[in-house]
């Protein structure tokens, strides 16, 4: 099943304002994928998409600076963070 552009887009609004309400914690895909209800993989890519347009950071070691074997924390870059509070107030 393909989705339209459009819905993605929404899907990806809907990752953003999630990663936002959980800012400064970096998510793990599980724990997006689980709040906005898609699969994984679906979710996977669409995080990727979102960090080639500089919007998110991957985070690929653990807090004791241990990468990570098959597993990625996402947070917003910066901008991103910045502009949203800005459009919240």
């Amino acid at each position: 099943m393909n989705l339209s552009k459009e819905k993605i887009e929404k899907i990806s609004e809907q990752i953003l304002a999630f990663l936002y309400s959980r800012s400064p914690l970096p998510l793990f895909t599980y724990h997006i994928a689980r709040e906005i209800a898609r699969d994984e993989e679906f979710v996977k890519r669409i995080l990727n998409d979102l960090r080639s347009k500089g919007l998110i950071i991957e985070i690929k070691k653990n807090p004791e600076g241990v990468n990570y074997l098959k597993r990625s924390r996402w947070q917003l870059s910066d901008a991103t963070y910045v502009s949203y509070k800005k459009h919240q107030h």
